[in-house]
């Protein structure tokens, strides 16, 4: 088995992190750490330049070894050892996401959930609830 879980560093998205782990744990399921870029793009004499790029991948890879460190967490306290693997996508997170979890054939999805307020969502939408719309297998959302 094969679980995916998304973080961006939020607090929502550690919990997800930390209930992933304890479910590969109970299943002895590899676990995948995934972080999406989101490039925002400009249009600059004629080229297509994405500012901040450098420092968007520097987040995404310190994010993923904050999660590391939570599972090794998990881990230590059980005293067990876990196949985990961290992977940087980018994209429209719930795309990349889902996309990403049928290429590999993954069996679940976690994902943490901010509670927007229904105004919020209206305007922004929820990558938890696309990711739920868009998944082909199980999505757990945790809080």
């Amino acid at each position: 088995m094969h679980y995916i879980v998304a973080t961006d560093g939020s607090d929502e998205s550690e919990e997800a992190i930390r209930y992933s782990a304890h479910q590969a744990i109970a299943l002895d399921a590899g676990l995948e750490v995934v972080h999406v870029l989101t490039p925002q793009t400009e249009l600059i004499d004629g080229e297509i330049v994405m500012p901040g790029g450098d420092r968007a991948v520097e987040y995404g890879e310190e994010t993923l070894e904050k999660a590391t460190e939570l599972i090794e967490g998990v881990l230590t306290a059980h005293d067990v050892t876990l196949d985990v693997e961290t992977t940087l996508l980018a994209g429209h997170p719930a795309n990349a996401i889902t996309d990403h979890a049928d290429d590999v054939g993954a069996d679940a999805i976690y994902v943490g959930h901010r509670g927007l307020s229904n105004e919020r969502q209206r305007l922004v939408g929820s990558v938890a609830k696309s990711v739920v719309d868009k998944s082909n297998v199980p999505v757990t959302i945790c809080r």
